[in-house]
This record gives C-alpha cells, structure tokens and sequence, in this order.
C-alpha cells in the first residue's frame, strides 16, 4: 500500500507543476504549442496516477527503467533444505515446503490399443483421487545436459585408440585388432550421433506442498504427505516412484537446468570457430 500511495502522490506532484507552468509561465517565454504538450503530459500523468492503485505493479517498473538495476523483491524466491529433498520459500510469516516424486511410468496413447488406453484413463482417474490436499501431476519434456555423457564416450574412444595401437606395436593377430577396430568404430559413431542435435527425456513427476511456521515443521508435513503419495502411486501403477532429489531438483525451477545452454561437443566447436577467426 505504502508503495501505492508515493507513486500516486509522486505522479499528481509532477502533474500539479507541469499544470501550473502552463498556467503562470508567459507565453513569450514559453511558446504555445510547448504548452499544449505540457498540458497533455499532465494529463497522462493524472490517468497514471487515480490508476495506479490498481495497476501499480505495472507501472513501477516502467516509471524506474532508467535504473540500471531493479529489484522487484529482497527475498530469496526459494531455497533447497539442508536435507536435499525439499524446496522451501517462505510467504509471509509461514514456510512452504514442497516436494517433488518421480514416477517412472513411460506410456503413450498413440501406442496403445483402445482397451490399454481405457484402463490408462482410469488409472490416471485414481491417480487423482488419491490425495484430498492440492496436488500437481505433470509430465515434462526436456532438454537433456550430455556434456558428462559425451567426456565419458571421449574418455572410451581414448583407451580404445590406446588399445589399439599397443596391439599394433606388438604384432597382435590380425583378429585382434579387427575386434578393437570395430568397437573403436562403433564409439565414433555413436558419439557422432549423439553430438548431432539435442536429446529429450521425458520425465513424469507430482508435485506437493505443506505450510508450517517453521522451515522443518514445514519439510516434515510435505514429506509426509509424499510418503503418503508414493505408496499410492506404487500401488496403483506398479512401479517404485521416489523422491527427487540434490540438484535434480534444480531442473524443476532452474531454466537453465531445464535446457542446458550448451554441451562439450558445441563449447569445442565454438573454441574452434573463435581460433579459426
């Protein structure tokens, strides 16, 4: 409220000047058309002003954008617990803890037969009604990070070429190195096609959260709460669903985790192109 009240004092100030230099400013010292755009600056400085109290969220920013930097809020929008396995933000007074639970259930309508895709439907029924507290259900696409992946392939194409040319220098059977050669060959290939282009990993998770006035107060009801979900999910699709945890649970709230800026293959690429110019 109390930023509400100094934009509309601020803005009725700025208008009462601009009206009263139109006003009692001569008109030898001030053209007439200066006046008339000063005239209508007010004005829009009235409508500003009578809408900020309703669209004062909008207007703040426009009104400090000569800043270089604008600070929309001093708190942390959420932060992970001590224990890993809980992302906490604080609203008011309370905390809210939430948790995320994977389920590793990878099926798709468009390769289901009409009898698979009714009992999916209804399994996805149950899935609902599983909790009485507010619960999220989402399946995701996203980009995956293969740069761990592509140095683990570089790191086995290293100690096969090794191989390879230890076999070489002590004469090894002609059958020996064609074994070497062709796994030596198959790693290539599979690094060439990983690096060609994104890869996507679908992942299906539920989301819920709890309120306490403590940080672990709140982290001990949402974990329950898990608890209590997961043994419904098992039960009902088959499957061991677990908690998400460490700096998987970046990915949920962090973009860059959720598509990855670059990989290995694309940072050499760019070094090369940067060298080459």
């Amino acid at each position: 409220m109390a930023n509400y009240v100094g934009m509309f004092l601020g803005l009725i100030l700025a208008s009462v000047i601009l009206i009263g230099i139109v006003m009692f400013v001569p008109s030898l010292l001030l053209p007439t058309y200066i006046k008339i755009i000063i005239f209508i600056v007010a004005m829009v400085l009235d409508a500003m002003a009578f809408s900020s109290r309703y669209y004062s969220y909008l207007l703040s920013p426009m009104l400090k954008q000569h800043k270089k930097h604008l600070v929309l809020s001093n708190e942390n929008p959420y932060w992970v617990a001590q224990s890993g396995d809980t992302i906490l933000r604080k609203s008011g007074e309370d905390f809210i803890a939430t948790v995320y639970i994977s389920i590793p259930v990878y099926r798709s309508a468009t390769e289901m037969e009409e009898e698979d895709k009714l009992d999916f439907a209804q399994q996805i029924s149950r899935l609902v009604g599983l909790s009485k507290d507010p619960t999220r259900y989402t399946t995701e696409l996203y980009v995956m990070n293969k740069d761990s992946y592509i140095q683990q392939l570089r790191e086995t194409i290293t100690m096969t070429e090794n191989e390879e040319a230890q076999l070489q220098s002590n004469d090894a059977p002609k059958n020996e190195l064609d074994r070497v050669r062709g796994k030596l060959a198959m790693w290539r290939n599979m690094l060439d096609s990983i690096s060609k282009g994104y890869s996507f990993e679908l992942s299906s998770y539920i989301t819920v959260s709890a309120t306490g006035t403590k940080e672990y107060e709140a982290s001990s009801l949402a974990q329950q709460k898990a608890r209590e979900l997961m043994s419904g999910v098992g039960s009902l699709f088959g499957v061991p669903p677990s908690i998400i945890t460490g700096n998987d649970l970046l990915r949920f709230v962090e973009p860059e985790y959720l598509i990855p800026i670059s990989t290995v293959t694309e940072q050499i690429s760019k070094n090369i192109q940067e060298q080459v110019i």
